[in-house]
């Protein structure tokens, strides 16, 4: 078993925040905060709504229940 194999299995999660604060610091020196900022919320949309097309919820619903008259 490699190392990398042993990481993955064992520290998944830490792994994946570590990429993703690589990825995120990357962003944020290259096009600076506030651009970085945008590219991590279109990135928490895009898995909520992915999340929500992998449950078959009802697109219909979901756009009502968001834009619902208050």
């Amino acid at each position: 078993m490699g190392i990398i194999q042993e990481i993955l299995d064992k520290h998944l999660g830490k792994a994946a925040g570590v990429l993703l604060g690589l990825i995120f610091g990357w962003f944020a020196i290259k096009y600076g905060l506030f651009k970085a900022l945008f590219v991590v919320a279109c990135a928490v949309a895009g898995y909520y709504l992915g999340k929500r097309l992998d449950e078959k919820i009802d697109f219909r619903e979901f756009i009502s229940r968001i834009f619902r008259e208050r």
